[in-house]
């Protein structure tokens, strides 16, 4: 690897660890070259541009996330409610928080049509899938995706009850997955 790729991925890492701290609400190109310790004229050196760095950050992002949601869950499928079960204590876990906080601004972001972010958030989500596609008990076919799918409703839902403050619901919600009464 040479010198520029060496540095492009040293401002890679430097801003995913500020993207997980802060969201989405500093991602004008100064404060980004702040972050990664460089100037914005730096910055444009390394990417084409702002959304070429934020697609570059968050794809890494999104890459660690998936090997994370890999080694935490076992690759044996589960039935729906253990899956979600073991979805929803992950997603609340204190290390998964920060990614979960810069998914729903991703989200946030791609539904006022911002970009990058429609295709980055249907990256992130498309990996979500997969991996509860591949980790739920059921025949293949559409209603293994849509029960995946609900799982994927629930837990984002169960987060977001987090997100606002509210652990007590998010309690509640996780709760009464066990019992399959939703599925």
């Amino acid at each position: 690897m040479g010198i520029r790729e060496d540095q492009r991925e040293r401002v890679v890492e430097a801003l995913a660890a500020h993207l997980l701290a802060n969201g989405l609400a500093q991602t004008s190109l100064r404060p980004l070259a702040a972050a990664a310790g460089v100037s914005d004229r730096m910055l444009l050196y390394y990417f084409r541009d702002k959304a070429d760095v934020l697609e570059q950050v968050i794809g890494r992002l999104a890459d660690a996330i998936a090997v994370g949601l890999d080694t935490a869950l076992p690759a044996q499928p589960l039935p729906p409610a253990q899956l979600m079960l073991a979805a929803s204590e992950l997603v609340r876990s204190p290390a998964m928080q920060p990614s979960m906080r810069l998914w729903i601004d991703i989200v946030a972001a791609a539904a006022r049509g911002q970009a990058p972010f429609p295709a980055l958030a249907r990256r992130i989500l498309d990996q979500f899938m997969a991996f509860l596609d591949a980790r739920i008990d059921a025949p293949p076919g559409p209603e293994r995706r849509q029960q995946a799918a609900l799982v994927m409703a629930l837990i984002d839902g169960i987060a977001l009850f987090d997100m606002v403050g509210d652990s007590a619901l998010a309690e509640a919600a996780q709760a009464a997955l066990p019992s399959g009464e939703f599925l």
